[in-house]
């Protein structure tokens, strides 16, 4: 999950609500869930990560699985698909890429269904990963989705790719994010300044 976060460039809760169905294992590339605006976009899957994602998918399909078996494994759905999907609800496509160890109550019908990780085990695996690694500064989520940001602007990647990336609506937001605002115009640091 950490790899995932890292090389995507989603928000944490964006991660934790991606179903097997947004995973595009051919492309790379997997598709966020409703993101601040209201639509879905793409989002890139890391090439580290691959392994462990298909580790992960097998894991899920494995444990949807047995949940038939013993008369569970619904899901709960967005919006009103539960009525114009029925067969949705057991279906593999469906489920959480990250699903919670304990079921909660689905408001829509009132009874238990698998749902998704909380974000405080991963908010605070991420903060003792700065511990461990030495890191000075503050580290959190959006820490990461920031120096992914960052990383993408020190490669080459245009402003606006970047913007698309991340799901920003607008370019000033994008350049808060990757700090080109503290660069002063265009994003360029003065040579006589270093």
């Amino acid at each position: 999950m950490g790899e995932f976060l890292c090389g995507s460039g989603l928000r944490l809760f964006k991660e934790l609500s991606i179903r097997v169905k947004d995973i595009d294992r051919d492309r790379r590339k997997n598709m966020a869930p409703r993101e601040k605006g209201q639509h879905d976009r793409p989002a890139l899957i890391p090439a580290r990560a691959r392994d462990e994602l298909h580790a992960q998918l097998d894991s899920v399909a494995r444990r949807h699985k047995k949940q038939l078996a013993t008369g569970r494994g619904e899901v709960d759905l967005p919006y009103a698909l539960r009525g114009k999907m029925p067969g949705a609800v057991t279906s593999l496509a469906w489920q959480y890429l990250f699903p919670a160890s304990r079921p909660c109550i689905d408001p829509a019908v009132g009874q238990q269904v698998p749902h998704h990780l909380h974000e405080s085990p991963a908010q605070r695996a991420v903060h003792d990963a700065g511990c461990v690694t030495w890191i000075t500064k503050r580290a959190t989520c959006p820490t990461v989705r920031h120096s992914f940001a960052l990383h993408l602007l020190e490669a080459g990647t245009a402003i606006r790719t970047i913007l698309t990336m991340l799901g920003h609506k607008d370019v000033r937001t994008t350049m808060i994010c990757t700090h080109i605002i503290d660069r002063g115009h265009l994003g360029v640091v003065s040579p006589e300044g270093r």
